[in-house]
């Protein structure tokens, strides 16, 4: 007898661990994140949150400034421009588009990554840049901003063959190498292609001519991805978040932030970047970036390691 209640209750366990198991939401796949990208990005449009499934305690903020669900963007965007690229890494439940948009009738970059989990989209992150944004000194610059040049030369959008391809871990620590790099003050340890191509909001920042006198800054005397560390003056790149890692473009999304050295006046730079890797080096990086106020707290998503405010010493150290 207390063998058979013993099979019993193995029984409705067994039933009930079924029953858990079931109701616990499949993972969301590739389509499943393309979807939720898309039908998100169509309710920013619309101007109508109640068309996706936003999760309670849905987080947003757009350049670094926590927005509810139906503010910001979702009042001023009204319609996705001549450049869209979007990108997925189920692994991280992560969805990226990067493109233009029609923000307030005017051209913007945007770059926006968005977490999903149990059917319910939790997180949007917004990065949009606009002519005439405060640039590198603040009020009085203007933040880089080209919207054609970007559109004719847009970050990869591709099905790697299987065989090519990078696992995230090596995709991640590729990209690890050229911050590294940038807090360094020397691209010579950056794993990029000679040549590569950086663009900042559309603006080609290669290309010129090296000024610097080093024959091995740039490619062929002319600067690439790699070139000018030095004169950034980045003392760390902090809050280096790896957002997306698109193993099937070889893509990885990234966001960080460049903080000063001490006694250098001009802004932190707060960016997303698309990095497009070919053979294990950087072949082309895709900025979406601002100039935060040195008062706002940047990136205002944990691990916040780069998350303060620059504040001016009071009792400087002599």
């Amino acid at each position: 007898m207390k063998g058979a209640f013993l099979r019993l209750g193995l029984i409705a366990m067994a039933m009930g661990m079924a029953s858990v198991a079931s109701a616990t939401p499949a993972a969301c796949d590739r389509a499943c994140l393309g979807k939720a990208l898309d039908n998100f990005l169509g309710a920013v449009v619309a101007h109508d949150p109640s068309r996706v499934p936003l999760a309670i305690g849905f987080r947003q903020t757009q350049n670094s400034v926590l927005t509810p669900a139906g503010g910001g963007a979702w009042a001023t965007i009204s319609a996705l421009g001549p450049l869209q690229r979007r990108y997925v890494d189920p692994a991280a439940g992560n969805a990226e588009f990067f493109g233009i948009a029609t923000d307030a009738g005017q051209p913007a970059i945007v770059s926006i990554r968005l977490h999903v989990a149990g059917g319910q989209i939790g997180e949007a992150e917004w990065h949009i840049a606009h002519k005439g944004d405060p640039g590198i000194t603040g009020k009085g610059s203007d933040v880089l901003f080209d919207p054609a040049t970007l559109a004719a030369n847009p970050p990869p959008q591709r099905v790697v063959p299987a065989a090519q391809r990078l696992p995230r871990d090596t995709l991640i620590a590729i990209v690890s190498s050229y911050f590294d790099a940038l807090t360094n003050g020397s691209g010579r340890t950056a794993l990029a292609h000679p040549g590569c191509k950086r663009f900042e909001n559309g603006f080609a920042v290669f290309g010129h001519p090296i000024s610097s006198g080093d024959p091995n800054d740039g490619y062929e005397g002319l600067s690439d991805c790699t070139s000018g560390y030095k004169g950034l003056r980045v003392a760390t790149v902090a809050a280096r978040r790896y957002l997306l890692v698109d193993e099937e473009a070889q893509v990885v999304v990234v966001s960080a932030v460049f903080v000063r050295k001490a006694g250098d006046a001009r802004r932190r730079l707060h960016f997303m970047e698309m990095f497009g890797i070919d053979g294990g080096r950087i072949r082309t990086v895709h900025a979406a970036m601002f100039y935060p106020d040195p008062e706002l707290p940047v990136p205002n998503w944990p691990p916040y390691d780069g998350n303060f405010p620059l504040v001016a010493n009071p009792q400087p150290t002599k």
